[in-house]
Protein backbone atom coordinates (compact mmCIF):
# COMPACT_ATOMS: atom_id res chain seq x y z
CA UNK A 1 0.00 0.00 0.00
CA UNK A 2 3.02 2.00 1.13
CA UNK A 3 4.25 1.67 -2.42
CA UNK A 4 1.69 2.29 -4.15
CA UNK A 5 1.22 5.68 -2.55
CA UNK A 6 4.00 6.64 -3.32
CA UNK A 7 3.74 5.91 -7.47
CA UNK A 8 0.53 7.92 -7.30
CA UNK A 9 1.94 10.80 -5.50
CA UNK A 10 1.18 13.99 -7.10
CA UNK A 11 4.53 14.36 -8.28
CA UNK A 12 4.79 11.39 -10.28
CA UNK A 13 1.33 11.86 -11.58
CA UNK A 14 2.94 12.74 -14.84
CA UNK A 15 4.62 9.13 -15.75
CA UNK A 16 0.53 7.99 -15.78
CA UNK A 17 0.18 10.11 -18.29
CA UNK A 18 3.69 9.56 -20.15
CA UNK A 19 2.83 5.47 -19.71
CA UNK A 20 0.02 4.89 -22.32
CA UNK A 21 2.52 6.35 -25.06
CA UNK A 22 5.64 4.87 -23.13
CA UNK A 23 3.88 1.19 -24.05
CA UNK A 24 2.77 1.97 -27.37
CA UNK A 25 5.84 3.06 -28.30
CA UNK A 26 7.49 -0.38 -26.87
CA UNK A 27 5.09 -2.79 -28.56
CA UNK A 28 4.66 -1.36 -32.15
CA UNK A 29 8.23 0.55 -32.07
CA UNK A 30 10.82 -1.13 -30.47
CA UNK A 31 9.55 -4.53 -30.60
CA UNK A 32 10.16 -4.59 -34.11
CA UNK A 33 13.84 -2.77 -33.96
CA UNK A 34 14.41 -5.17 -31.45
CA UNK A 35 13.10 -8.34 -33.80
CA UNK A 36 15.09 -6.74 -36.81
CA UNK A 37 18.46 -6.46 -34.90
CA UNK A 38 17.78 -10.08 -34.08
CA UNK A 39 17.16 -11.21 -37.86
CA UNK A 40 19.90 -9.25 -39.38
CA UNK A 41 22.44 -11.65 -37.14
CA UNK A 42 20.28 -14.76 -38.71
CA UNK A 43 20.13 -16.31 -41.98
CA UNK A 44 16.48 -16.32 -42.93
CA UNK A 45 15.19 -16.24 -46.28
CA UNK A 46 11.84 -18.37 -48.40
CA UNK A 47 13.57 -21.03 -48.26
CA UNK A 48 14.39 -21.69 -44.27
CA UNK A 49 11.63 -19.54 -43.52
CA UNK A 50 8.67 -22.10 -43.72
CA UNK A 51 10.92 -24.82 -41.64
CA UNK A 52 11.94 -22.16 -38.81
CA UNK A 53 15.36 -23.00 -39.13
CA UNK A 54 17.22 -19.63 -38.18
CA UNK A 55 20.97 -19.94 -37.86
CA UNK A 56 22.76 -17.60 -36.54
CA UNK A 57 25.07 -16.09 -38.64
CA UNK A 58 26.68 -12.99 -36.63
CA UNK A 59 28.14 -10.61 -38.91
CA UNK A 60 28.23 -12.41 -42.30
CA UNK A 61 25.09 -10.44 -43.27
CA UNK A 62 26.91 -7.18 -42.92
CA UNK A 63 30.34 -8.21 -44.28
CA UNK A 64 28.20 -9.27 -47.52
CA UNK A 65 26.14 -6.42 -48.23
CA UNK A 66 29.81 -3.92 -47.91
CA UNK A 67 31.01 -6.69 -50.20
CA UNK A 68 27.26 -6.20 -52.60
CA UNK A 69 27.67 -3.41 -55.00
CA UNK A 70 24.08 -2.28 -55.00
CA UNK A 71 24.37 -2.12 -51.67
CA UNK A 72 27.49 0.43 -52.38
CA UNK A 73 25.35 2.14 -54.77
CA UNK A 74 22.50 2.22 -53.26
CA UNK A 75 24.68 4.09 -49.87
CA UNK A 76 25.50 6.34 -52.32
CA UNK A 77 22.73 7.56 -54.10
CA UNK A 78 20.93 8.18 -50.68
CA UNK A 79 24.29 10.27 -49.35
CA UNK A 80 24.38 12.25 -53.00
CA UNK A 81 20.60 12.68 -53.09
CA UNK A 82 20.05 13.84 -49.44
CA UNK A 83 22.78 16.58 -50.14
CA UNK A 84 21.78 17.95 -53.10
CA UNK A 85 18.11 17.95 -51.80
CA UNK A 86 19.50 19.65 -48.44
CA UNK A 87 21.74 22.12 -50.56
CA UNK A 88 18.72 23.36 -52.89
CA UNK A 89 15.51 23.05 -50.57
CA UNK A 90 17.75 25.08 -48.08
CA UNK A 91 19.31 28.48 -50.60
CA UNK A 92 15.62 28.59 -52.06
CA UNK A 93 14.08 27.90 -48.59
CA UNK A 94 16.27 30.79 -47.42
CA UNK A 95 15.71 33.06 -50.41
CA UNK A 96 12.14 33.14 -50.12
CA UNK A 97 11.97 33.29 -46.56
CA UNK A 98 13.93 36.58 -46.46
CA UNK A 99 11.71 37.52 -49.65
CA UNK A 100 8.63 37.44 -47.69
CA UNK A 101 9.73 38.89 -44.30
CA UNK A 102 9.67 42.07 -46.43
CA UNK A 103 6.52 43.55 -45.82
CA UNK A 104 4.38 44.36 -48.40
CA UNK A 105 0.80 43.57 -49.59
CA UNK A 106 -0.38 39.59 -50.12
CA UNK A 107 3.07 38.19 -48.68
CA UNK A 108 0.81 36.16 -46.10
CA UNK A 109 -1.35 34.58 -48.70
CA UNK A 110 1.51 33.97 -51.13
CA UNK A 111 3.44 32.69 -48.42
CA UNK A 112 0.53 30.12 -47.42
CA UNK A 113 -0.28 28.83 -50.89
CA UNK A 114 3.73 28.04 -50.92
CA UNK A 115 2.65 25.47 -48.18
CA UNK A 116 0.68 23.35 -50.64
CA UNK A 117 3.67 21.08 -51.79
CA UNK A 118 4.48 20.59 -48.04
CA UNK A 119 1.14 19.02 -47.47
CA UNK A 120 0.27 16.74 -50.25
CA UNK A 121 0.50 13.71 -49.58
CA UNK A 122 4.06 12.04 -51.33
CA UNK A 123 2.62 9.71 -53.45
CA UNK A 124 0.17 11.70 -54.89
CA UNK A 125 3.08 13.86 -55.36
CA UNK A 126 5.15 11.44 -57.19
CA UNK A 127 2.45 10.44 -59.15
CA UNK A 128 2.11 13.85 -60.08
CA UNK A 129 5.96 14.01 -61.07
CA UNK A 130 6.02 10.37 -62.63
CA UNK A 131 3.64 12.04 -65.04
CA UNK A 132 5.52 15.44 -65.41
CA UNK A 133 8.95 13.33 -66.53
CA UNK A 134 6.84 10.60 -68.91
CA UNK A 135 8.72 10.18 -72.00
CA UNK A 136 5.68 10.19 -74.43
CA UNK A 137 2.87 12.05 -72.50
CA UNK A 138 5.16 14.19 -70.20
CA UNK A 139 4.71 18.14 -69.53
CA UNK A 140 8.55 18.63 -69.35
CA UNK A 141 9.66 17.06 -73.05
CA UNK A 142 6.58 19.08 -74.33
CA UNK A 143 7.41 22.24 -73.15
CA UNK A 144 11.14 21.95 -73.86
CA UNK A 145 9.79 20.55 -77.36
CA UNK A 146 7.69 23.56 -78.22
CA UNK A 147 10.76 25.67 -77.00
CA UNK A 148 12.96 23.89 -79.73
CA UNK A 149 15.53 23.15 -76.95
CA UNK A 150 15.53 19.30 -77.51
CA UNK A 151 14.19 17.35 -80.96
CA UNK A 152 13.45 13.60 -79.66
CA UNK A 153 11.62 12.52 -75.84
CA UNK A 154 13.91 12.69 -73.15
CA UNK A 155 13.67 9.90 -71.05
CA UNK A 156 14.13 11.55 -68.12
CA UNK A 157 13.21 8.41 -65.90
CA UNK A 158 14.52 5.27 -67.51
CA UNK A 159 17.95 6.80 -68.04
CA UNK A 160 20.48 6.25 -64.39
CA UNK A 161 21.72 9.88 -64.62
CA UNK A 162 18.42 11.87 -65.29
CA UNK A 163 16.64 9.64 -63.02
CA UNK A 164 18.04 10.66 -60.38
CA UNK A 165 17.96 14.30 -61.27
CA UNK A 166 13.90 13.41 -61.40
CA UNK A 167 14.20 12.37 -57.65
CA UNK A 168 16.14 15.17 -56.50
CA UNK A 169 13.99 17.92 -58.11
CA UNK A 170 10.72 16.61 -56.53
CA UNK A 171 11.78 16.17 -53.20
CA UNK A 172 13.17 20.36 -53.72
CA UNK A 173 9.83 20.69 -54.53
CA UNK A 174 8.28 19.27 -51.75
CA UNK A 175 10.90 20.12 -48.90
CA UNK A 176 11.18 23.76 -50.37
CA UNK A 177 7.99 25.24 -48.16
CA UNK A 178 8.87 23.39 -44.79
CA UNK A 179 12.93 25.12 -45.15
CA UNK A 180 10.89 28.37 -45.71
CA UNK A 181 8.20 28.35 -43.19
CA UNK A 182 11.69 27.15 -40.35
CA UNK A 183 13.73 29.63 -41.31
CA UNK A 184 10.68 32.53 -41.62
CA UNK A 185 9.89 31.42 -37.88
CA UNK A 186 13.33 32.10 -37.14
CA UNK A 187 13.19 35.74 -38.66
CA UNK A 188 10.73 36.59 -36.52
CA UNK A 189 12.41 36.02 -33.18
CA UNK A 190 15.32 38.92 -34.53
CA UNK A 191 14.59 41.94 -32.24
CA UNK A 192 13.93 44.71 -35.02
CA UNK A 193 15.90 47.19 -33.18
CA UNK A 194 19.05 45.32 -34.11
CA UNK A 195 18.97 46.37 -37.82
CA UNK A 196 17.83 49.67 -36.98
CA UNK A 197 21.05 50.30 -34.78
CA UNK A 198 22.91 48.61 -37.99
CA UNK A 199 21.68 50.89 -40.45
CA UNK A 200 22.13 53.97 -38.22
CA UNK A 201 25.89 53.32 -37.27
CA UNK A 202 26.00 53.20 -41.74
CA UNK A 203 25.70 49.19 -42.19
CA UNK A 204 24.45 48.09 -45.62
CA UNK A 205 21.92 45.44 -45.82
CA UNK A 206 25.11 43.13 -47.03
CA UNK A 207 26.65 43.48 -43.39
CA UNK A 208 23.53 42.89 -41.84
CA UNK A 209 22.82 40.24 -43.42
CA UNK A 210 26.35 38.56 -42.47
CA UNK A 211 26.83 39.90 -39.01
CA UNK A 212 23.27 40.27 -37.38
CA UNK A 213 20.54 37.64 -39.61
CA UNK A 214 22.84 35.02 -40.28
CA UNK A 215 24.56 34.87 -36.33
CA UNK A 216 21.06 34.67 -34.77
CA UNK A 217 19.45 32.22 -37.40
CA UNK A 218 22.52 30.16 -36.58
CA UNK A 219 20.30 27.63 -34.31
CA UNK A 220 16.93 27.42 -36.78
CA UNK A 221 19.38 26.74 -39.40
CA UNK A 222 21.15 24.20 -37.40
CA UNK A 223 17.84 22.73 -36.83
CA UNK A 224 16.81 22.86 -40.08
CA UNK A 225 19.70 21.14 -41.59
CA UNK A 226 19.54 18.03 -39.49
CA UNK A 227 15.40 17.41 -39.38
CA UNK A 228 15.93 17.73 -43.24
CA UNK A 229 18.71 15.53 -43.22
CA UNK A 230 17.28 13.05 -41.23
CA UNK A 231 13.45 13.14 -43.51
CA UNK A 232 15.28 13.11 -46.68
CA UNK A 233 17.63 10.38 -46.10
CA UNK A 234 14.95 8.05 -45.16
CA UNK A 235 13.07 8.48 -47.92
CA UNK A 236 10.82 5.37 -49.44
CA UNK A 237 7.74 5.96 -50.82
CA UNK A 238 9.11 8.87 -53.80
CA UNK A 239 11.64 6.88 -54.90
CA UNK A 240 9.41 3.81 -54.94
CA UNK A 241 6.59 5.89 -57.04
CA UNK A 242 8.65 7.21 -59.42
CA UNK A 243 11.36 4.63 -60.12
CA UNK A 244 11.18 1.72 -58.25
CA UNK A 245 15.20 1.85 -57.68
CA UNK A 246 15.13 1.66 -61.32
CA UNK A 247 16.82 1.87 -64.24
CA UNK A 248 18.95 -0.86 -63.40
CA UNK A 249 19.41 -0.04 -59.80
CA UNK A 250 20.58 2.66 -60.32
CA UNK A 251 18.38 5.37 -57.88
CA UNK A 252 17.86 2.76 -55.30
CA UNK A 253 18.44 4.13 -51.67
CA UNK A 254 18.62 2.04 -48.59
CA UNK A 255 15.20 1.93 -47.70
CA UNK A 256 13.84 0.52 -51.30
CA UNK A 257 16.86 -1.79 -51.61
CA UNK A 258 15.86 -3.29 -47.99
CA UNK A 259 12.17 -3.32 -49.22
CA UNK A 260 13.86 -5.19 -52.23
CA UNK A 261 15.89 -7.79 -50.55
CA UNK A 262 13.25 -8.42 -47.79
CA UNK A 263 9.62 -8.64 -49.95
CA UNK A 264 10.91 -9.32 -53.65
CA UNK A 265 13.88 -11.04 -53.59
CA UNK A 266 13.03 -12.68 -50.04
CA UNK A 267 16.05 -12.31 -48.49
CA UNK A 268 14.96 -11.58 -45.10
CA UNK A 269 17.84 -10.75 -43.29
CA UNK A 270 20.07 -8.77 -45.36
CA UNK A 271 17.23 -6.78 -45.57
CA UNK A 272 17.25 -6.72 -42.16
CA UNK A 273 21.00 -5.57 -42.49
CA UNK A 274 20.42 -3.39 -44.69
CA UNK A 275 17.45 -1.49 -42.76
CA UNK A 276 19.90 -1.39 -39.34
CA UNK A 277 22.74 0.70 -41.33
CA UNK A 278 19.48 2.92 -42.14
CA UNK A 279 18.63 3.34 -38.17
CA UNK A 280 22.70 3.60 -37.15
CA UNK A 281 23.11 6.36 -39.30
CA UNK A 282 19.62 8.01 -38.76
CA UNK A 283 20.34 7.48 -34.54
CA UNK A 284 23.95 8.91 -34.99
CA UNK A 285 22.56 11.91 -36.55
CA UNK A 286 19.90 11.99 -34.34
CA UNK A 287 22.18 12.11 -31.39
CA UNK A 288 23.87 14.74 -32.56
CA UNK A 289 21.18 16.96 -33.16
CA UNK A 290 19.82 16.61 -29.51
CA UNK A 291 23.49 17.25 -28.43
CA UNK A 292 23.33 20.58 -30.37
CA UNK A 293 19.97 21.83 -29.67
CA UNK A 294 20.75 20.90 -25.82
CA UNK A 295 23.90 23.00 -25.94
CA UNK A 296 21.99 26.28 -27.18
CA UNK A 297 19.55 25.46 -24.68
CA UNK A 298 22.11 26.07 -22.10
Amino acid sequence: MVKRKKIFRYDNVGILFVLPAFLYMLVFVGYPIARNIILSFQDVDAGNLVRGAKNFVLFENYIGLFQDGVFRTSLLNTLCYTVLCLFFQFVIGFALALFFNQRFSFAKPIRGLLLIPWMIPITVTALMFRLLFATDIGVLNYILRSLHLIQENVEWLTTPGTALFALVFANVWIGIPFNMILISTGLTTIPKELYESASMDGANKAKTFWHITLPLLRPTIESVLILGFIYTFKVYDLVYVMTGGGPVNSTHMLSTYSYKLSFEMFKYSKGSAVANVLLVILLIVGVFYIRVTTKEEE
